[in-house]
C-alpha cells in the first residue's frame, strides 16, 4: 500500500507542477493573461505541498525520484494537451527515467 500511495503522490505532484508550468507558459508566451499565470503559481505551490506527503523522509531522494516522474509526465502532458508526438528516443529516455525512479524509491534498503 505504501508504494501505491507513493506512486499516486508522484502523479498528483506531476499534475500540479507540469500543469502549473503550462499555465504560466500559456499566460506569458501565449498571451492569455495574468489569471493564467496566477493559476500556474498556485498549482506550482501545491506541488511543493504534495511532495511533503511522500512516505520516505529524505528530501533529496524524493526530489531526485520526482525528476524522473517529471520527465515522463512532461512528455505525456505534451501528448495529451498540446498534441506533441514523442519519438522513440523520447519514449526510451522516459522509460529509463521511470526505471531510475523505481530503483531510487522502491529498492529494498536495510533499515
Amino acid at each position: 500500500m505504501t508504494v501505491l500511495r507513493s506512486v499516486l503522490l508522484f502523479l498528483l505532484a506531476a499534475l500540479a507542477e507540469i500543469g502549473g508550468a503550462w499555465l504560466v507558459w500559456q499566460g506569458l508566451r501565449e498571451h492569455r493573461g495574468l489569471l493564467w499565470v496566477a493559476g500556474g503559481v498556485l498549482a506550482l505551490g501545491a506541488y511543493g505541498f504534495v511532495a511533503t506527503f511522500q512516505p520516505d523522509p529524505n528530501f533529496g531522494r524524493i526530489l531526485a525520484a520526482y525528476g524522473g516522474v517529471f520527465v515522463a509526465g512532461s512528455l505525456a502532458w505534451g501528448m495529451l494537451v498540446d498534441g506533441f508526438r514523442p519519438d522513440r528516443w523520447d519514449v526510451a529516455g522516459a522509460a529509463l527515467c521511470l526505471a531510475g525512479v523505481a530503483v531510487i524509491m522502491y529498492a529494498p534498503r536495510a533499515s
